[in-house]
């Protein structure tokens, strides 16, 4: 690698810099050009040294005060980017010639972390000292420092090009004379300061917003000020007002978006309508879940004439709405998607749209582009065309319904309802009966080609008086939901069929196989269960097919599914398409969800582009339409369409992760008046450290810490997700049915710990774990001479969050964190009154007189999220 030469570098009286390639772009895009980055960075290359801002001012044959000034801020946006490196003396240089890499750091709850490369080399380590001024998230510009006692790179950050963080969520406790607030997130370690005048009013372990001042240095912690209370944990919707400021889902519509909102009419004008095919007097449906509010899609099909199958699936017209380059459009853009809470939205798209204009509701008229595909007797997608259209449904039908008119009924009760639906609906009942026959036949030619079919087990939360769980039910598929599903995926495939034969740049959904390491482990573990993945090296779509209809009837199907679908790698979007392998799909984009999802609006908008600008048999243009200019309509390239592809990925992982964290703390929350509580359950997950469990009919997952089994050795088995037991044999495995007890709910955690039912419980020394991690097991049995605490006769009486006596480590955790002892107490006081109904269900289990152990009731355990 180059390195800078000590040489100084001098410049020539009179010297004139080189043409600058790129100075006409950038005199179109500035009313005083200055040179381009890419000049900047040919002119440090040939230098050979890092230049002052004044001799590169110089060596450009800039001129005047104002130059000078737009340099300045040229050369402090490439430093932030990454592209140039400041030193100490203030002078730039290529960080390439520096051994340099700007990256990103990767924070870790122990309070190390890592620094993550842009150019996708190998991971530095990041010591707590390191990290000490660091956020999780933060760009910073790094180098390798050495190599730590373990054989890892061990970083040093040189410069912090961009903090990750403005403002932290977390909760607020007081101390003397001023306040602190610990971050909700695990990944950010750091404390922050509150002076007294800061808090704004936040009282003792409130949930808060915390702008930061000062960033925290080696020497000192960060200082910050209250900048928004959000509530307490009694707070109805706290639970959400947390997860949208910690996972920053945009969540308020900026001035300018409600602007253009207003200008929007209510219905669709007779001047919108121009130019579109009228297809108002086919009978389309909609055909959503209950509690659906925004309607995307709208089907319809009917039987053709020499057999086989005509499909319509109609998709709400957003981007006749929402215009690129639009306040509307950057603020959906920077969502990326809906975002769906239990019980609550945070929608892509204003109300006025997403549940108004732009919903296909019934007796409305409303635009839509349309896909209209010719499908064979045996379910193959033939041909297609796309148009733009005007609408009518005739019905908003639920899956329950359709399900209710169309499947076979094997009760009286159920032969009552399918007659008095197909009665109600009766002009609807042969399109529906038409589009059940063609579902068949898609559903059928999908199975042929191998295509994997997962039937996940989802669950709903029914919500009681303040927003408080009352019940979480299991959501039964039907055949009218595989009917929507498979409309979808012909639509769907239509859409990136034609975009790919366009030679359009777009945004494909792409699936990419499984990595040669997850797919030994994979194989390794089905060997165990009695299965075998075929395929060798590179297993196709089809070998999974075939271990799913191996497991089809099997107890613990669900498990082995969850593990063939760890082994894949996540869907995502990118404008290469490389094919989706779960569906098997040579190409495949998202076209039918515009109201929620970013991607499908870019699609429409290249759609509609294609409609107006090309001849293709597969587009079918309205005489009357008007003309739709690429500028106006899709003014993407390549690059732009592989950032936007990036972007819309994070924001549904962000939608997830948050999605996830708030039904995490609803079931923590609904299962507080349960603790003390026996349940079955069957173990979902091994780990090294314990068992996970979900509770049969809660659909509530926890933690069986491994020193909460009886006493013995246990060996982790990772192939066959065991935990074994050396003396007594006993084996814990993944599908196993087991009896626990919950012995603490923690809320703020949003994890649940559990007892399994008749274990001899120990108290563990760290030493004594220490030489069981060694020998390459986990060991609860306890030191010889050591009294064993197994489980007690009656249960203490308690305050705490989960009526579980709190033990040592709380405070030790404390006092090592440099804080005082007094603090401690205070927070375990704090603790004790966090939870409603906890004292009153305590004191009912010792009157009881109901058993539980004594011992490691504070231990952590992780929930779906952090597994």
């Amino acid at each position: 690698m180059p390195q800078y030469s000590k040489q100084s570098f001098r410049l020539r009286v009179g010297e004139k810099a080189d043409r600058d390639p790129f100075s006409k772009r950038e005199a179109g895009k500035y009313d005083n050009p200055i040179a381009s980055r890419e000049f900047i960075l040919e002119k440090l290359e040939e230098a050979g040294t890092p230049l002052q801002l004044k001799d590169l001012f110089m060596l450009l044959d800039l001129n005047d005060a104002e130059q000078y000034e737009a340099l300045r801020r040229r050369l402090i946006a490439m430093s932030r980017d990454g592209q140039l490196v400041s030193n100490r003396k203030g002078a730039y240089g290529l960080p390439s010639h520096m051994d340099l890499k700007p990256g990103q750091v990767i924070g870790k709850k122990d309070g190390y972390g890592f620094f993550e490369p842009d150019d996708g080399s190998d991971d530095f380590y990041l010591s707590a000292k390191e990290m000490a001024s660091l956020f999780d998230g933060d760009r910073v510009m790094a180098r390798v420092a050495g190599i730590d006692s373990r054989g890892r790179k061990e970083g040093s950050v040189v410069e912090i090009l961009e903090r990750r963080y403005e403002e932290v969520v977390g909760r607020y406790y007081e101390e003397s004379g001023f306040g602190i607030v610990v971050p909700d997130s695990k990944k950010i370690v750091h404390e922050l300061i509150i002076p007294d005048k800061n808090r704004s009013g936040a009282t003792e372990g409130q949930f808060v917003v915390a702008r930061i001042i000062e960033y925290p240095s080696k020497r000192r912690k960060a200082l910050a000020e209250v900048s928004e209370v959000l509530g307490d944990v009694a707070t109805p919707g706290i639970e959400i007002s947390i997860a949208l400021r910690s996972f920053e889902i945009p969540h308020l519509w900026p001035a300018a978006a409600k602007k253009e909102t207003r200008t929007l009419g209510q219905e669709v004008s007779k001047e919108d309508a121009i130019g579109r095919f009228d297809l108002r007097d086919l009978q389309f449906v909609t055909i959503d879940g209950e509690d659906a509010k925004d309607f995307d899609d709208a089907v319809y099909a009917e039987r053709a004439l020499n057999g086989g199958w005509t499909l319509f699936v109609a998709i709400a017209d957003v981007s006749h709405y929402v215009k690129p380059g639009s306040a509307l459009d950057a603020e959906a853009g920077s969502r990326g998607t809906s975002v769906y809470f239990p019980g609550h939205v945070v929608p892509m798209l204003p109300e006025k749209l997403s549940n108004g204009l732009c919903s296909l509701k019934p007796q409305t008229d409303r635009l839509a582009v349309v896909a209209e595909m010719r499908v064979s007797s045996d379910g193959k997608l033939e041909a297609y065309k796309f148009y733009e259209a005007v609408i009518y449904s005739y019905a908003r039908l639920t899956y329950t319904q359709v399900a209710a008119m169309l499947q076979t009924a094997e009760t009286a009760p159920e032969l009552k309802l399918r007659e008095k639906l197909r009665k109600r609906h009766e002009r609807l009942v042969e399109p529906l009966d038409t589009l059940y026959e063609l579902f068949k036949s898609l559903r059928q030619c999908r199975e042929r080609d191998g295509s994997m079919d997962f039937e996940s087990t989802e669950t709903r939360m029914v919500f009681g008086k303040e927003k408080k769980i009352r019940e979480i039910v299991p959501v039964v598929r039907n055949d009218a939901h595989r009917l929507i599903e498979e409309s979808m995926l012909c639509a769907n495939v239509a859409a990136a069929d034609l975009l790919e034969n366009a030679n359009l740049p777009a945004l494909y959904r792409i699936h990419e196989g499984p990595n040669r390491n997850k797919v030994d482990s994979l194989r390794d573990f089905l060997s165990e269960m009695g299965l075998d993945l075929g395929g060798g090296n590179n297993p196709l779509t089809g070998d999974y097919q075939k271990v799913l209809q191996q497991i089809a009837g099997r107890p613990d199907r669900h498990l082995l599914q969850t593990q063939l679908i760890r082994s894949m790698a996540q869907a995502v979007y990118s404008p290469d398409n490389c094919g989706h392998f779960g569906l098997n799909f040579s190409r495949y984009t998202h076209f039918t969800s515009p109201i929620r999802r970013y991607p499908d609006l870019l699609v429409h908008r290249a759609i509609r582009f294609l409609i107006h600008n090309s001849t293709s048999l597969s587009l079918q243009a309205h005489p009357g339409q008007k003309a739709l200019s690429k500028p106006n309509i899709y003014p993407y390239e390549l690059s732009d369409l592989s950032l936007l592809g990036q972007q819309c990925s994070r924001a549904e992982r962000r939608a997830d992760a948050a999605s996830y964290s708030v039904a995490d703390w609803l079931k923590c929350e609904y299962m507080q008046d349960r603790v003390g509580d026996e349940f079955n359950g069957t173990i979902v997950s091994v780990a090294s450290f314990g068992l996970f469990i979900e509770l049969s009919d809660y659909h509530v997952e926890g933690l069986v810490h491994i020193t909460e089994l009886s006493n013995d050795y246990y060996r982790f088995d990772p192939v066959r997700h065991l935990l074994r037991a050396e003396r007594s044999g006993l084996n814990y495995q993944l599908g196993d049915s087991v009896t626990v007890r919950i012995v603490r709910v923690d809320l703020e955690e949003k994890k649940i710990d559990l007892q399994m039912i008749g274990s001899n419980r120990a108290r563990v020394t760290k030493g004594h774990l220490r030489r069981a991690s060694k020998a390459g097991g986990a060991t609860t049995e306890p030191k010889k001479g050591q009294v064993k605490k197994g489980v007690t006769k009656k249960r203490k009486s308690s305050n705490n969050e989960s009526g579980a006596k709190h033990t040592q480590p709380k405070k030790s955790a404390r006092k090592k964190s440099g804080k005082p002892e007094k603090t401690a107490k205070k927070r375990i006081s704090r603790d004790q009154t966090a939870t409603r109904g906890s004292v009153e269900r305590q004191v009912n289990l010792n009157k009881q007189g109901k058993s539980s152990g004594g011992n490691g009731l504070s231990k952590k355990t992780r929930t779906r999220k952090s597994r």
